[in-house]
């Protein structure tokens, strides 16, 4: 091993590197279960280890094995993932396995071409699962290693860039090594994640300090070059909570395409006015009141909710006969696809606002 990068990363990998987390089990042959590995790659993205290890291992628990998530039901794996957001990851792993099960014998492709080809996987992780469950050659480009590269290089420019981004693989090609792979794709995110943070890095600590452009150079606050910023944008909506007189709420599926597509949530409507009118569609109505509003934020916007709950109504005959509505009577981790601030709104409701309450 010639590069000196690679070389300080595993030596400070093999005293401070986390080998202990769930998917790094091996498995008989020494290597590591390249599913557990694409699993974790994919909850990774955009949420923080320490959120994401509860979520794995109840995955794993429930789908233990590629063929049982291809052959789960939607509802099923959506349940699963409430609460990490970005849903659209857990629908992509779970086409990717079906195609997996009908083309390549129920396991992942060992090939970069195959792997690529399968809904949700891009370069970065086709590499973190070759690199981490075989061994192979391959660099990888997340988060954390973008801000290692760019802050150790001295790379300037916002790393989405096209131009930036082709500069910071060539950096992640030369400096992955051909043997220790595995170790060497766990240490640099580890280094992102533990010490190259984003705010308040702890450069001391670092094993590649020595060299790092912007150390040297005073610029660990510039770089990586920031995106610019724009305004988010806040949406209104009213939430329905219709609640019928055995303490059951009606859920709707959301369509396929928009935030939370495929989810169960709550009826919506654009206003206060509106939303009698809405809710009048679905049950007889009695008395309502406003539920606490709150504000959930997304990658583009913010949604500004205001729930309202309509007590003891009665369900209009046919609205649970679609395919898309059912009346459900809440309970603590309800095996369902919701999102987390629908989740926790009705995990609320019966505390705060008996069936009884006006």
């Amino acid at each position: 091993m010639s590069d000196q990068f690679a070389e300080r990363l595993l030596r400070w990998f093999d005293r401070h590197g986390r080998r202990d987390l769930p998917w790094q089990q091996p498995t008989p042959d020494g290597g590591r279960d390249a599913y557990r590995v694409w699993l974790s790659e994919v909850m990774l993205q955009q949420t923080q280890v320490a959120t994401v290890i509860p979520y794995f291992n109840r995955f794993v628990e429930t789908l233990p094995t590629l063929r049982d998530l291809a052959e789960a039901d939607e509802d099923t794996v959506l349940a699963l993932w409430s609460g990490l957001g970005y849903y659209r990851r857990a629908r992509f792993l779970h086409a990717a396995a079906q195609r997996c099960v009908a083309e390549h014998g129920s396991t992942l492709p060992r090939a970069i071409d195959a792997l690529l080809a399968l809904p949700g996987i891009g370069r970065s992780t086709a590499g973190a699962i070759l690199a981490q469950s075989h061994g192979l050659r391959f660099p990888i480009l997340d988060g954390n290693v973008k801000r290692v590269l760019a802050r150790y290089h001295g790379v300037h420019g916002d790393p989405g860039k096209s131009t930036v981004e082709k500069l910071l693989w060539e950096h992640a090609e030369r400096h992955t090594p051909a043997q220790r792979t595995a170790d060497y794709t766990q240490a640099i995110m580890d280094l992102g994640a533990t010490v190259c943070t984003r705010s308040q890095p702890r450069c001391d600590d670092c094993p590649v300090r020595e060299d790092c452009v912007a150390r040297r150079d005073g610029l660990t606050t510039e770089l990586p070059t920031p995106k610019p910023g724009k305004r988010t944008p806040t949406r209104q909506t009213v939430m329905l909570v219709l609640r019928d007189t055995e303490g059951r709420i009606l859920l709707e599926r959301r369509g396929p395409q928009g935030v939370w597509a495929g989810l169960w949530s709550l009826p919506e409507a654009a206003s206060p006015e509106e939303a009698w009118r809405v809710a009048g569609q679905r049950a007889r109505l009695g008395d309502a009141c406003a539920l606490p509003s709150f504000i959930h934020v997304f990658s583009h916007y913010k949604l500004a909710a205001e729930p309202w709950l309509f007590d003891c109504v009665a369900p209009l005959a046919g609205v649970a006969d679609q395919a898309e509505a059912r009346w459900i009577a809440p309970s603590p981790g309800m095996q369902l696809g919701l999102p987390a601030p629908i989740r926790t709104l009705l995990d609320s409701l019966s505390e705060s606002y008996p069936k009884d309450s006006p």
